[in-house]
């Protein structure tokens, strides 16, 4: 699957985005979806993980109540909403399918198989 994460920008400290990930190829709707995030000089890190049929959610606990995972199954498109966002929140943003649809859901990066290009949020203070 190609994945294309859109919507990142700058915004102020207590400001909003909402990120978006065009999935293309194989069925996406068959498949765990996830966000990650990568701030300058940091490792990669897990930031939210949906299931193929939305039923399941899982946030790392920096972001619990001010972000929420969503997707579209019918549009091919996964969402990040970022509210109350901190300065802390500044990273480039990834946007991951697991990779076999066998997983329920996915959070670790080994489970995941495709990537797409991340798309820049910058919060200023």
């Amino acid at each position: 699957v190609q994945l294309q994460a859109s919507g990142g920008g700058l915004v102020q400290a207590g400001g909003s985005l909402r990120l978006s990930c065009a999935a293309s190829g194989r069925t996406f709707r068959t498949y765990a979806m996830g966000w990650f995030r990568q701030a300058p000089g940091k490792e990669r890190e897990f930031v939210a993980a949906i299931s193929w049929s939305g039923g399941s959610i899982y946030y790392t606990n920096p972001v619990k109540g001010r972000f929420t995972i969503s997707r579209d199954n019918a549009k091919n498109t996964l969402y990040l909403q970022m509210n109350s966002l901190e300065p802390g929140d500044t990273a480039v943003y990834y946007c991951a399918a697991a990779k076999s649809s066998a997983l329920v859901i996915a959070i670790g990066e080994d489970d995941f198989g495709s990537w797409g290009r991340g798309t820049q949020v910058t919060v200023s203070s």
